[in-house]
């Protein structure tokens, strides 16, 4: 597996395998790989002959009181990780590579990236959105790969790409869990043995809504009675706790269509999101 720094080697690299009339993979990460990240370098693998993975913690989508400097970091062992899972390249850049001096345009998703996540973390999406277009303009895949855990930004990539007529179909990959029923995060990390099991009434309560929803529970009374059992639990705060539609995000109140279930809340000083389908 080569690792890749500068934009100039990547060009090189990727023109040699469109020259070659191999298809091109990307996943994008921000590293500190689990069992969630191989997941997709796994499918990107059966989807395409060469897969490129990319490992860059985006300033641009944390707030100025969030974990930027503290997001966990462990590029040797990412990287060892990817190459035994055959990876082709990993683009690794710094920060000045991909946002040079001067640096003064950004990507906005109207509506989709001003809801939820995007409401509880101003400018988020707008620095997810402009790394993306950024990452898909220097590698040029085929596809790209993305977790249904963070199922508002893969609606709003999806979205971007179509908006702008970038030529790489989007592929989502459905949630992976731990044995316990959590959602893999990076950031499960920061939870304390006794945070941690207070985080499994997150999944849990995410399932139990859902079976009630389908069997015709009152829409609002069965999120309302979410949050309090949230908070019940131990979360500090319930950002939202939403039945939306699944492809505009906008809330629902009554199940007469795809929707996804939503939720964000924090426990300690962790934030953590999960969703399902309905």
């Amino acid at each position: 597996m080569q690792i890749i720094r500068q934009l100039s080697a990547l060009r090189e690299r990727t023109k040699l395998i469109r020259e070659s009339g191999r298809t091109l993979a990307l996943v994008p990460t921000m590293g500190a790989l689990h069992a969630g990240h191989m997941s997709l370098v796994e499918l990107a693998r059966r989807q395409a002959d060469d897969v490129i993975v990319s490992i860059f913690v985006n300033p641009k989508q944390f707030g100025p009181n969030e974990d930027l400097d503290k997001y966990p970091r462990s590029e040797e062992a990412d990287a060892a990780r990817l190459a035994e899972a055959g990876v082709t390249a990993l683009w690794m850049p710094s920060v000045s590579e991909v946002y040079p001096d001067g640096f003064a345009t950004s990507v906005k998703v109207a509506n989709l990236g001003e809801l939820w996540c995007g409401a509880a973390r101003p400018g988020h999406f707008e620095g997810v959105a402009t790394v993306v277009a950024k990452l898909f303009n220097q590698v040029r895949p085929d596809i790209a790969v993305f977790g249904e855990k963070d199922w508002q930004q893969l609606a709003i990539i999806r979205r971007m790409a179509r908006d702008l007529d970038l030529d790489v179909e989007i592929i989502g990959m459905p949630i992976v869990r731990d044995t316990d029923g959590l959602a893999l995060s990076s950031r499960n990390a920061y939870l304390s043995s006794a945070d941690r099991q207070a985080a499994l009434t997150l999944p849990r309560a995410l399932n139990d809504a859902a079976r009630d929803i389908g069997n015709g529970a009152d829409v609002e009374a069965t999120l309302a009675d979410a949050k309090a059992r949230l908070l019940a639990a131990g979360f500090t705060q319930v950002d939202y706790f939403a039945l939306v539609d699944a492809a505009t995000l906008e809330p629902l109140a009554t199940h007469d269509r795809t929707g996804r279930l939503l939720a964000a809340a924090r426990i300690g000083a962790t934030r953590l999101i999960d969703n399902i389908a309905l």
